[in-house]
């Protein structure tokens, strides 16, 4: 069996797919992933002997750019055609295509599986992607909610004709320039009537909605065996346990003031600081903070007191099974859901808006290192894994 995995986004989006394809790869599958070509990226994939096949423009460059919301609908007819250009070739000689990340890169990499004639099935990584009565959509970028709507049957109508004025002439230039029919519904189109839904059900529970049988597989994490850096285990073995502060693939545009922002917030509880530089390029001075890249935050947050982190839904997740207290601050898309279920869980703080000041967070830290209890039980209710049970899914179906 050959699979082609696709997706286009932050590293929250090709983290799962590294995992799924370790556990297609144990199965017999041989795996490639169609992915931004940004440096991490690669290097991720390698370390699980992965190949990627490089699509469109590097995913830091184009976040920190922070376009405008008018140009999405440019920006997306850009990667659609990236999708049309690189993927025929990674996928004539694949059985079935499984595609994730952004939506119009999604509806892209599902034309060129229809144009090349296999198999192929979206996955969502938060249930927002999903219709259902039962929640709201995303806004996007320059579209947002009509006022005083709440009905979410109605919010999920705004989101399909959003979809369709955004991405639809995009993707039916490059589906029509490729002898493909255009769509007129560039949701129904990814979605589909089966989409897999790749989250922990505790986290993101799903509830039934009518026309749509959603899988729920729990969430993609590849076991993560890399030892920490011998100078990073010397200072978490050198005092009481530090907080952790991340913020991922985010830009954080005001980035210094959030570094200083965050090391004052903790030393106000009297604890270091682990400060992870990430894409907005974090960093601080002092005998008490450490700053790191990339490291393996499964073997590095159960040695956490608590973890501040901008929402994604791989650092939620595995902050969770962590069984560590977490301070979300919510930057944009599903973010503020998943500091709303961090919240509601009881595991953590929730943090009011996207930057944080000096007293908001040295507030929700505290809140959140009272949670200690509450994230171990919580921890306890996380499934491991999803990728032995989506695997055999995918590689029975095909």
């Amino acid at each position: 069996m050959r699979v082609l995995l696709s997706t286009y986004g932050s590293r929250g989006d090709v983290e799962p797919l590294a995992a799924f394809a370790v556990r297609l790869k144990e199965l017999g599958a041989d795996v490639k992933v169609c992915a931004p070509p940004d440096e991490d990226f690669v290097r991720r994939l390698a370390a699980v002997d992965v190949p990627l096949v490089p699509i469109g423009p590097s995913a830091r460059e184009l976040t920190k750019a922070a376009p405008a919301p008018a140009s999405l609908p440019e920006r997306a007819a850009q990667l659609i055609a990236a999708q049309f250009d690189v993927m025929p070739a990674a996928a004539e000689d694949c059985d079935v295509l499984v595609a994730t990340g952004m939506m119009p890169t999604a509806a892209g990499a599902l034309s060129v599986a229809e144009l090349v004639g296999i198999p192929a099935q979206y996955v969502a990584f938060q249930k927002l992607s999903l219709p259902s009565p039962h929640h709201a959509p995303l806004a996007y970028p320059g579209r947002p909610h009509p006022a005083g709507v709440t009905d979410n049957r109605a919010l999920w109508d705004v989101d399909r004709e959003s979809m369709n004025v955004l991405f639809g002439p995009g993707l039916n230039a490059s589906r029509t320039a490729h002898g493909l029919p255009a769509v007129d519904d560039v949701r129904d189109l990814v979605v589909g009537k089966r989409p897999w839904l790749a989250t922990d059900r505790v986290l993101d529970p799903w509830e039934p909605a009518a026309g749509l049988d959603v899988v729920q597989t729990g969430a993609w994490i590849v076991p993560d065996e890399r030892p920490l850096p011998d100078d990073l285990a010397a200072f978490l073995a050198d005092g009481e346990p530090p907080v952790y502060v991340g913020f991922g693939s985010m830009p954080m545009h005001a980035a210094a003031d959030v570094a200083e922002v965050a090391v004052a917030a903790v030393r106000a509880h009297g604890r270091r600081l682990v400060l992870k530089r990430g894409w907005a390029g974090l960093t601080v001075d002092g005998d008490d903070v450490f700053l790191v890249d990339e490291v393996n935050h499964q073997a590095l947050f159960p040695r956490m007191a608590a973890v501040v982190h901008h929402g994604g839904a791989g650092t939620t997740t595995t902050a969770a099974r962590a069984g560590v207290p977490q301070v979300v601050v919510p930057q944009a898309t599903d973010q503020p859901y998943w500091a709303g279920r961090v919240a509601a869980l009881g595991a953590g703080v929730a943090h009011d808006g996207p930057v944080p000041t000096i007293e908001s967070l040295t507030a929700a830290l505290g809140t959140a290192l009272a949670a200690k209890d509450r994230a171990a039980e919580v921890a306890a209710l996380v499934s491991t894994d999803g990728t032995v049970a989506a695997a055999k899914l995918l590689l029975g179906s095909v």
